[in-house]
């Protein structure tokens, strides 16, 4: 089945240059399905309700997976209307054009760390907005003029003769007022709540288990399935006896979907017993002989040919020839799977009239029209109530939409509402991984032991390729997500070239928290130190020559190393290692320290790690964050790798495929630059950095360089 997404490139350029340009001046008229003002309720725009009794709701357009913009995103429109914060309460907003992403186009989507980024300017007008209504309105009903008048803490207060009245009091007036076009915004000096460290909203619902994710969903009548899907991503179910799978208890049928079979129960244990006893007759499809190995010799082959130019200054093969000394290495990054901690799930109930769906969704324009076409009805008569998520990380962006659509055709099988859980080895077995990649690097020094060159092959499948953002994310065959963090490296080197190949397709591969930039980032800051070394030079002040061009940048840098003490010497028995890396724009140093027992275990024993994310909102958010990314990142490092044997994923729960346990985890500072620059991200850019700073620190032990991930045993043994 194909997606179902309506963005053509022209459409996808068209709709970010409007949107990114301002706000839209119709995007404070009342949407169609949206709540509007009445006698009770203002509802100035799509994300501002006030009632009578003062309460704010804000209409969340992003998904709240742990990132923080359940309060983070309140924050800035509070900010701008003047409420009480105890007056805040926030619901999911439904898929709706006034809730479209301002960066990406005509889409209602979660991801690549741009919630604040993409809403700081439309949420702080959206506040400012609504502020002005009520001033207006104030003033109105005292005769005054609306410069007499200010807002704060909930209510408008009149210079001259003191009087004061609550935004409540002012509904019904407030609703008559016109939008103001020009909008006043606060200068940063007067920020109350921007800035400072708040209390997170979604807390106490989370804390005292009443918060609703996908999988916690119930509804009347509703049944449970579980799906048996292909042991070989891309396989086909040919022929199925469904016999005994019928006389298990509490099994109401069995249904044959697009990509597998559906046991359909009264609950989970029932339909996974179901499955169990399914006799399926697959076709494996193409990649029924995929093996790890082989496909590491196929990449290796590949990034010795010429690639597609991604990156291209200067002369690469002159300076090469011309080089003092030369160094070569080869990094070897595999497959991950995203692994949430709530896998994927979604409740569906498909009437001949509608359709709701339920579930914790990052695309959530794309999971709605997908399930509009499986349900055979138009995308207005599907609604889709977003939930928590469990963890996201890219894996409840799907292009597909597939767990979406498995429940909406059983539901509409079944003719009864269903809920689609996927178990753990679903999930890890199931397909949409980062990218596996294989990278040539060639770096060169001049007579001053200068890194004057380096060239760098890149070969990894893309993740836009064949689907309907192709046009916008591939250019002259180099798919941007396998090259950000590599062609787009800030580092002064005069002579820079990036080559890509795309490989063999197959494997079904998505954005995993930080995309390409994890795969690239390594690699650069790795064989940045190994030049290092060969140059005979101290890694920080390398990197501090590369970054002489960008003063913002390398005061991340300086400050990282400040804060780690880096010229003094390491404690005894450990080691040092510094990695920097910008993305999603944002500017993230760390330096990470590490010991190494007898046995050649690593322990990271504390990360320093310095962001410059342009202006904060919640700084508490920022530092989670940092320390969730080195979490994520060094979990990646030290253990995962999806593999293949006979076209099968070898890993199946997390004792294949583990993470990082509390007793491993190191003690993390993290220091926020102070800055009034536009928002960065803060979801993705602490991962980067993380595993190159503890390669690093390892090499500055043993010597030798880790170009493998997971790491290896064998490359850190002395």
């Amino acid at each position: 089945m194909k997606a179902i997404i309506n963005l053509s490139r022209r459409d996808f350029i068209q709709k970010s240059t409007i949107l990114t340009s301002g706000l839209l001046l119709g995007f404070y008229l009342p949407k169609k399905g949206l709540a509007i003002s009445s006698a009770t309720t203002f509802a100035p725009n799509a994300f501002l309700r006030i009632d009578r009794t003062g309460t704010v709701t804000f209409m969340l357009n992003k998904a709240e997976m742990g990132q923080g913009v359940y309060t983070s995103l309140p924050m800035i429109i509070a900010e701008e209307l003047e409420c009480n914060w105890q007056d805040i309460k926030v619901e999911h907003a439904p898929v709706d054009p006034a809730y479209d992403h301002t960066m990406y186009g005509p889409i209602m989507v979660t991801g690549g760390s741009t919630s604040v980024r993409s809403e700081w300017e439309r949420l702080r007008k959206a506040g400012a907005a609504a502020r002005m209504m009520l001033i207006g309105a104030a003033a109105k009903k005292w005769q005054a003029m609306p410069g007499e008048c200010t807002a704060s803490g909930g209510e408008v207060s009149h210079s001259k003769t003191g009087r004061k009245i609550a935004y409540g009091d002012l509904v019904e007036e407030a609703a008559a007022q016109e939008a103001p076009e020009d909008i006043v915004l606060k200068p940063s000096s007067e920020f109350k709540l921007i800035g400072k460290e708040m209390a997170r909203l979604d807390v106490p619902e989370k804390v005292d288990g009443t918060a609703l994710f996908g999988i916690d969903i119930t509804l009347p009548g509703m049944f449970t399935a579980v799906v048996a899907r292909p042991p070989v991503l891309g396989g086909k179910v040919k022929t199925f006896d469904d016999t005994a799978a019928k006389k298990i208890p509490g099994v109401h049928t069995v249904v044959a979907i697009d990509r597998g079979v559906a046991v359909v129960a009264d609950g989970f244990w029932s339909a996974s017993l179901g499955r169990d006893s399914l006799d399926i007759d697959w076709d494996n499809g193409i990649l029924a002989n995929l093996d790890s190995d082989k496909q590491a010799e196929e990449y290796a082959k590949m990034a010795e040919k010429p690639g597609l130019p991604a990156a291209d200054r200067g002369d690469i093969e002159t300076a090469l020839q011309q080089a003092e000394k030369t160094l070569e290495a080869a990094y070897e990054l595999p497959y991950l799977a995203h692994a949430p901690m709530e896998p994927l799930n979604c409740v569906a109930d498909v009437r001949s009239d509608g359709c709701d769906l339920y579930t914790g969704s990052q695309f959530q324009t794309v999971d709605r029209n997908n399930a509009a076409a499986a349900a055979g009805l138009p995308p207005e008569q599907v609604k889709l109530h977003n939930t928590y998520l469990g963890g996201g990380f890219g894996r409840r962006a799907v292009i597909d939409s597939h767990h979406i659509v498995e429940a909406t055709q059983i539901s509409k099988a079944v003719g009864a509402p269903v809920k689609v859980i996927w178990t753990r080895e679903d999930d890890i077995q199931g397909g949409y991984y980062r990218p596996r990649t294989y990278t040539k690097v060639i770096g060169g020094l001049d007579d001053d032991n200068n890194l004057i060159a380096l060239k760098q092959v890149i070969v990894g499948q893309s993740i836009a390729k064949g689907t309907p953002f192709e046009e916008a994310m591939i250019h002259d065959g180099v798919d941007h997500t396998s090259v950000e963090g590599a062609s787009d490296s800030v580092y002064a080197i005069p002579n820079f070239r990036v080559e890509y190949h795309m490989a063999p397709a197959g494997v079904p591969v998505l954005w995993w928290r930080a995309v390409g930039h994890t795969f690239n980032a390594y690699v650069k800051e790795c064989f940045i130190d190994e030049m290092a070394k060969m140059a005979g030079k101290d890694p920080y002040q390398f990197r501090r020559t590369l970054l002489k061009n960008n003063p913002r940048e390398l005061a991340v840098l300086d400050l990282a190393a400040t804060k780690a003490n880096w010229s003094s010497p390491s404690p005894k028995g450990q080691g040092r290692g510094i990695a920097f890396h910008t993305s999603f724009g944002s500017h993230v140093a760390m330096v990470a320290e590490i010991s190494i027992n007898q046995r050649a275990r690593v322990k990271v024993e504390k990360v320093v790690c310095a962001i410059d994310c342009g202006q904060t909102v919640n700084p508490d958010t920022i530092v989670a964050q940092m320390e969730s990314g080195i979490v994520f990142g060094l979990s990646a490092g030290f253990y995962q790798e999806i593999t293949f044997r006979n076209g099968r994923v070898q890993q199946d729960n997390f004792d294949s495929y583990d993470l990082l346990r509390m007793s491993e985890m190191p003690k993390v500072e993290v220091h926020i630059v102070d800055s009034t620059e536009p928002p960065g991200g803060v979801g993705e850019p602490g991962v980067p950095p993380i595993c190159p700073a503890v390669a690093n620190a390892i090499m500055s032990i043993t010597g030798r360089s880790l170009r493998h991930q997971p790491f290896r045993q064998e490359d850190i043994a002395a």
